[in-house]
């Protein structure tokens, strides 16, 4: 049985004629930077998302740096940072002679710990970076909240749960990445809405935002040769934007293949002492672009080794949390706790899921991990 974390051929052999018509067109149109196609997907996203504007650009990475050069931010300001996420985050705000400062993370979300954020301002803090990590929402009305009654920015990095929904205590319902002042997100690959290579995009209520980030994006232009801001090239190409406006009315379907596969992990592991199966709050959906399981006692390398042999492939997101990831030596303070971020790096292992697993796959999964230890 070929089982592969993430299954693109065959998603992409389903989608082929649709992709093939929206590739063709790109080539015939030979339109490839800034096509019709490209404003065509920003404005079937801002219409998906219900948000007034959203900024293609070339990658995840990018669209949080422009969102931080968007936003003003100086060198020597200080921005919150989850400890166990992927580096994007931490990278750009350094990168930007910012200064990353790390806040513990949930131990059954794993995002960034609301109640611990607070404690981690200054003087010269200026924005919170919150990962919607996994396909499940940080905790985002009270970050939001925090960042209003202490006059500093939220920034939400959307790349792993774009289509997630984050449930108010009002109730109202508003689309993961809309919650922010900016949110960002990627097209890699293998996310929730992917594309052939690299993309990402920016999306904001603000008006201003959104033009500073347009302009950013584009050597600082807003008139071609005229350049009033620093910026960046980074544009999201025709032929992306044309394979994300195909993959787009997908994405419901998308993300309820995978919640549909975590449902029967749910099922057959969640009373398993061994291992702590993902936590779904109830303010947010879980998309599980990511099953991520919590294994005790030490045992999550023998785990991931014997699957292994067994044919099931897993990996390690994050093996190593920011303040243990050699660029950022120095940047931690004196007397920062963060303890969950560093257990969860010794423990986490995420198993195989994507839209196009069948259920022989995930049965045989299950019956390996119950397997484990017993043979």
């Amino acid at each position: 049985m070929d089982i592969q974390m993430v299954d693109l051929r065959r998603q992409n052999q389903r989608l082929r004629p649709e992709l093939d018509r929206a590739i063709g067109e790109v080539i015939d149109e030979a339109h490839f930077i800034n096509g019709p196609q490209v404003k065509r997907f920003a404005d079937r996203l801002a219409e998906y998302l219900s948000v007034p504007y959203v900024v293609p650009c070339g990658n995840g990475t990018d669209a949080l740096q422009i969102a931080l050069m968007a936003l003003d931010l100086r060198p020597g300001d200080e921005v919150i940072v989850p400890a166990f996420t992927y580096v994007a985050a931490a990278e750009v705000v350094a990168l930007l002679g910012l200064i990353p400062v790390w806040v513990d993370v949930d131990p059954e979300t794993f995002t960034i710990n609301p109640g611990l954020v607070e404690g981690a301002f200054s003087g010269k803090t200026r924005a919170i970076v919150a990962v919607n990590l996994f396909g499940q929402c940080a905790n985002l009305e009270p970050l939001r909240r925090i960042a209003d009654d202490n006059g500093v920015y939220l920034i939400e990095d959307n790349a792993q749960s774009l289509g997630a929904d984050y449930r108010f205590a009002d109730g109202q319902v508003r689309k993961a990445g809309t919650v922010g002042h900016i949110g960002t997100t990627s097209f890699f690959p293998s996310k929730p809405l992917a594309c052939f290579g690299d993309g990402g995009a920016l999306m904001t209520s603000d008006k201003r935002w959104a033009e500073r980030a347009k302009m950013i994006a584009t050597h600082g232009q807003r008139v071609k040769y005229h350049h009033e801001l620093l910026g960046c090239n980074s544009r999201l190409d025709t032929l992306q934007a044309a394979i994300l406006e195909v993959k787009l009315p997908h994405l419901a379907e998308f993300n309820a293949a995978r919640q549909s596969v975590a449902a029967r992990y749910h099922a057959a592991l969640a009373d398993d002492p061994r291992w702590i199966t993902p936590v779904e709050r109830s303010y947010s959906t879980h998309l599980y672009h990511q099953y991520t399981l919590r294994v005790k006692a030490g045992q999550r390398d023998d785990l991931r080794e014997y699957l292994k042999t067994k044919g099931v492939p897993s990996m390690v997101y994050y093996p190593l949390p920011m303040q243990k990831q050699e660029a950022f030596y120095g940047f931690a303070r004196k007397g920062s706790t963060l303890g969950v971020a560093e257990e969860l790096a010794n423990s986490v292992l995420s198993l195989p899921i994507h839209t196009e697993m069948t259920d022989e796959e995930v049965a045989y999964i299950i019956d390996m991990l119950k397997h484990y230890g017993r043979e």
